[in-house]
Order: structure tokens, then sequence, then C-alpha cells
């Protein structure tokens, strides 16, 4: 009889197509009523800044975000996370290490903050290779690599990893179950064999980064 909530958690690459996810799911008369989803994601919330599990962007979604929405943190029990840091620099694999870390504290800090959390699930960005570079977003081949960093995260948990335990009976929970949620990436207009994905330049904004209105 209870509500169950459904929470976005990153920086504007995932507030902007949360916020366009719940002007179709709000509408769908499939979607259950006790399930409320709340776009807790901000712009500016890079995945350094939310690995600090007592940063301001957590209050925002503790003390704005769900309590707009009539919820409360311990109703939380899902989540969607994509996020990543400006400016990335160096070369594959030691450029994700930094970013590997900021989405493990993120998922222990989930716990954290939503002590009934079950599940996370984690995504990589779209595609960014019209931005020019702009080192100080996420520019190729960064965003791609990204989802190796989602990958081994998923598969540490999956061989054990106790700082990502989220098994009851091997001890200390730490984390939430980890999934993959949408992978977002197409190689620009190289259309994906499974689905047949592109990105025109018109798909993305001015920086060439963030989602447009297409």
């Amino acid at each position: 009889t209870g509500k169950e909530v459904f929470v976005s958690v990153g920086l504007s690459l995932t507030q902007q197509p949360f916020a366009e996810f719940l002007q179709m799911v709000n509408v769908d008369p499939a979607k259950n009523p006790n399930v409320v989803f709340v776009n807790g994601a901000t712009g500016g919330a890079t995945a350094s800044l939310l690995a600090g599990v007592n940063n301001n962007f957590w209050n925002a979604m503790i003390y704005d975000y769900l309590p707009n929405a009539g919820v409360t943190p311990n109703q939380v029990v899902g989540a969607w996370v994509l996020d990543v840091n400006g400016g990335p620099s160096g070369t594959f694999p030691a450029d994700m290490t930094g970013l590997q870390g900021n989405l493990q504290s993120i998922a222990q800090n989930l716990l954290v903050k939503f002590p009934n959390i079950k599940l996370a699930y984690y995504s990589s960005v779209n595609y960014t290779g019209y931005s020019n570079g702009a080192v100080n977003l996420d520019p190729e081949p960064y965003a791609y690599e990204s989802a190796f960093v989602v990958r081994w995260l998923i598969q540490r948990q999956m061989k054990g990893d106790k700082a990502l335990n989220c098994d009851h009976s091997k001890g200390e929970v730490r984390a939430p179950v980890l999934l993959w949620g949408p992978y977002l990436w197409a190689d620009g207009m190289m259309p994906r064999k499974a689905d047949r994905l592109v990105y025109r330049r018109d798909d993305l904004g001015p920086d060439g980064t963030h989602p447009s209105a297409s």
C-alpha cells in the first residue's frame, strides 16, 4: 500500500533524458500507481562530486527532489545511474581508473542515502563525437570508454568483490545489485548492428554532447 521510488542519479546528461522518460512513463496506463519516478539528477553533479557521501548534490535529492514528489529516501528501491567527469585525459585503460573509483563510491553511497535500495542500473554516456574535443565536457573516445567502467564494476560485483557486496549471506552489504541500464552509445552515423541506432548532428545540442530535442 506504500510507494516504491525509482530515482535517477547523475549530471545533466542524465537529467535531460530522464525528464523525457518521465513524460512518457507517467502517462503510461501500464505503470503501477504505487511506483514513483523522481529525477534526482542535476547539472554539474559529476562522478567525482557524487563520490563524496556528504556532497550537496545528495542533499538536493533527499531534501528537495524526493519531498517535492511526496516520497522519502527510505522508499527508494531502484536507481538509474549515469555519470562521468568533465575534461578527461590520458590513454585507455588508465584514463578510466578515476571514474571507476568514483562509480564504485556512488554505488556505496546509494545504500547509505537510500537504505532500502535493491537495484541500480548503470549506463555510460551517448556519442559525443560532434563536440570537437570540448575538453570541459566528455569528448570521444572517453564517452565510448566509459562503458568499460560500467562493465568492470558489474563484473567485480559478480566475482564477489567485498566493496560491492550485495548479498547478506556473504557479509556486510555495501551496494545494491548493479545491472546494465540502457546502452546509449553509437558510432555517429554508423548504424549499430543490434538496432541500427545512429546519432545525427542535430540529435545533439550546440556542444555536441547533450541531447537535443530532435
